[in-house]
């Protein structure tokens, strides 16, 4: 199984509810804490990442995105194959054979 790495803030909504999802699947994660007054670290992901919310989900070392897009994924049945296959031939749409 892929690393699962969430960056998150205190108090957000939508950080609980990713972490709640892969506790949930039996997912590990490393969760990193960002605090906003930290803006190198705040900014270095919005380079990154082209985001500016949280969490921002890493699974392996593509970026799944936000909670949005990891409830999305789970909800699909794609969440699984994210965590064990290869993301490339997932992106373009792949069998993952090659």
């Amino acid at each position: 199984m892929k690393a699962v790495k969430i960056y998150s803030l205190e108090n957000c909504p939508y950080c609980e509810r990713a972490k709640a999802l892969f506790k949930g699947r039996g997912v590990a994660f490393e969760e990193i804490k960002v605090d906003r007054g930290n803006t190198v670290l705040v900014q270095a992901l919005a380079q990154q990442t082209g985001m500016r919310t949280f969490p921002q989900i890493f699974i392996g070392d593509q970026l799944v995105g936000g909670f949005s897009e990891l409830d999305e994924l789970n909800r699909e049945g794609r969440l699984e194959a994210w965590l064990r296959e290869d993301f490339a031939a997932k992106k373009a749409g792949g069998c993952g054979c090659h």
